[in-house]
């Protein structure tokens, strides 16, 4: 909602004086909202105001609605200063003496520590009345309204209190029910109001969120709870605590397990991507169109020369919706999204990690130990007679990962685990006898230099893109890795966090083309010492690619079904609450 700042005068002496003056830029005042949200929840007050954390589900949506009526122009509230007798007080009274409403008014006090934007204010005659919107209906509790709400028409009513206004009773007005429900302003509503404001500046001061609640009610209606991940972050503190529980409490799934939405891939060269109204307009070269909904596109994806309009970048950009860019053989270049995180406090605990050996190997090792058991677990999976020493070898070589001292021994075992896995992968292809055979000797890159290493390759540009948008989704820099040294443009974060997810989302793309006949060996083109694939093939990998990502699964360690994208959301964001000390270690995700 636009913030309006509060046009209130005061009329002194045929001259017009601000009353209501910015406040100090030492002083921190507390919005009236963050009122209700302290007294609700204490970690939602903690993600949204001071982490600046914010994301829409359908009860925050139907709240835009609802408030659309009263967040257009605010009409002006005037005091004037009336004549008084000798040694009275003056107090200011409504210039106007008619009924008028005035909407989205501002305020701010600091002897209060308060500041608010008040939905619509009704004045009639010398008294005011705020009145807030809420969706939904009126609660059955004989208060009117819950402790929250109440608390946050009470702080309003204190705000104009202490600009002068004559201001006795609140009211909300719930869209659904259609009614007006008067709040009663209390002393004891006052001394709750002015705990919750020292309290949540006392919440604020620290860098640290406050706890999650414990297998609430509220949090599944919290549009916030896929940030907040409440479940997941108790979970793995039960299981890491110095006296854990036999059987700590399952997480609960909060988040949907799927996105609705759909990425939107173009690769003709030449093609053009225009906006009209709500709807993105792809030209080819021969002047045919196709349309996408911008209401239903989770991102674009342009691969090499493909245009976009300035119109349709800038309504990309105001929904939140992240274009990428792809050279023409499929390496990924770079992203365009909107303004960085306001979680500045996240990108702080990033940084000094990087310099935190101990930190950066913990989650190296973990990180390492997961890929390789990953990969043995889709040869034994997918292998036509799975080699046991090699299989044994893996094993091996993950728990040396796990013991690993230094990043630059891990990078030996890692090196050599790859070499392992990759010796033994044309296993898991059709034998030569078969019609799909494709031979393959080993990972090569940079060109590569056969179709399955193409295949691998483009695949493994399709995840480090999605894996930099999550990243960047959370807040976190995906340049900036623990594992992966900084390297100029290069996604190391990205890097990192996709590791164990190259062999079980990749590489099972990569089989599941190749051995259902998806892609076949007239599907590349050999040039320059390099082996690409041809426009339709890499529409059909694109295809088998984001079935896999949205495919649903049993989270390994949460044990609820969502899918391969929505996890590696919740990987990042898993990763941010490490950094920031909210669990004791990063949680590697390993498939059974």
């Amino acid at each position: 909602m636009a913030m309006t700042k509060l046009e209130l005068t005061v009329i002194k002496n045929d001259s017009t004086i601000p009353n209501a003056e910015p406040p100090s830029p030492e002083r921190v005042l507390v919005p009236a909202r963050m009122i209700n949200e302290v007294l609700y929840c204490e970690r939602l007050m903690f993600l949204e105001w001071v982490q600046g954390e914010w994301a829409d589900n359908y009860f925050t949506a139907d709240g835009t609605r609802v408030h659309r009526n009263v967040d257009g122009r605010p009409k002006t509230l005037k005091l004037r200063k009336p004549s008084t007798t000798a040694g009275a007080p003056s107090t200011p009274e409504v210039q106007d003496e008619r009924p008028y409403t005035a909407r989205s008014v501002w305020l701010s006090s600091e002897k209060l520590g308060l500041t608010a934007k008040i939905d619509v204010v009704d004045v009639d005659g010398g008294d005011v009345v705020p009145i807030e919107y809420k969706r939904g209906k009126r609660p059955a509790v004989p208060e009117g309204a819950w402790l929250p709400e109440r608390a946050q028409l009470c702080a309003q009513v204190l705000l104009l209190r202490e600009h002068g206004f004559k201001c006795t009773e609140a009211a909300i007005y719930y869209a659904e029910d259609r009614a007006r429900v008067p709040i009663e302003i209390t002393k004891e509503l006052e001394l709750v109001v002015r705990g919750a404001v020292a309290r949540a500046l006392q919440i604020s001061a620290t860098r640290e969120p406050p706890p999650p609640l414990s297998d609430s009610p509220k949090c599944k209606g919290c549009s916030l709870v896929g940030i907040c991940l409440p479940d997941e972050v108790r979970y793995l503190r039960e299981l890491e605590a110095e006296n854990p529980p036999a059987e700590p409490r399952p997480a609960r799934r909060l988040i949907p397990a799927t996105d609705d939405k759909m990425p939107l891939y173009v690769q003709e060269q030449g093609a053009r991507i225009g906006l009209s109204h709500e709807t993105l307009k792809v030209t080819s070269r021969d002047g045919s169109t196709t349309e996408a909904r911008l209401p239903q596109t989770s991102q674009i994806a342009l691969l090499g020369n493909v245009q976009i309009s300035t119109q349709a970048l800038r309504e990309a950009i105001l929904r939140n919706i992240p274009v990428t860019f792809f050279t023409t053989g499929g390496w990924f270049v770079g992203r365009t999204v909107a303004a960085d995180s306001k979680n500045v406090f996240l990108r702080q605990a990033q940084y000094a990690a990087t310099l935190n050996s101990p930190m950066s190997l913990d989650f190296a090792r973990r990180i390492v130990a997961g890929k390789i058991r990953n990969c043995r677990t889709l040869l034994r999976r997918n292998h036509l007679d799975p080699d046991k020493t090699t299989l044994f070898e893996l094993k091996q070589l993950a728990q040396k990962a796990e013991e690993s001292t230094a990043l630059e021994s891990l990078l030996g075992i890692e090196g050599t685990a790859a070499r392992v896995y990759f010796g033994e992968f044309s296993g898991t292809l059709k034998p030569p006898s078969h019609p799909l055979y494709f031979a393959m000797e080993g990972r090569n890159r940079r060109p590569p230099r056969d179709p399955i290493n193409a295949l691998l390759s483009f695949s493994y540009s399709l995840l480090a893109k999605d894996v930099s948008l999550a990243c960047t989704y959370v807040g976190l820099d995906p340049l900036l890795g623990l594992y992966h040294q900084p390297h100029f443009g290069r996604p190391s974060l990205a890097l990192d966090l996709m590791e164990e997810f190259r062999p079980i989302v990749a590489d099972s793309v990569v089989l599941n083309v190749v051995n259902n006949g998806i892609v076949q060996s007239d599907d590349f083109v050999e040039a320059a010492g390099g082996m690409s694939l041809k426009d339709p093939a890499r529409r059909r990998l694109i295809e088998a690619y984001e079935r896999r990502m949205a495919q649903l699964i049993i989270h390994p360690t949460f044990e609820y079904r969502i899918s391969y994208r929505r996890v590696l959301e919740v990987q990042a964001r898993l990763f941010a609450r490490w950094l920031q000390a909210e669990i004791p270690h990063y949680p590697s995700f390993r498939v059974r």
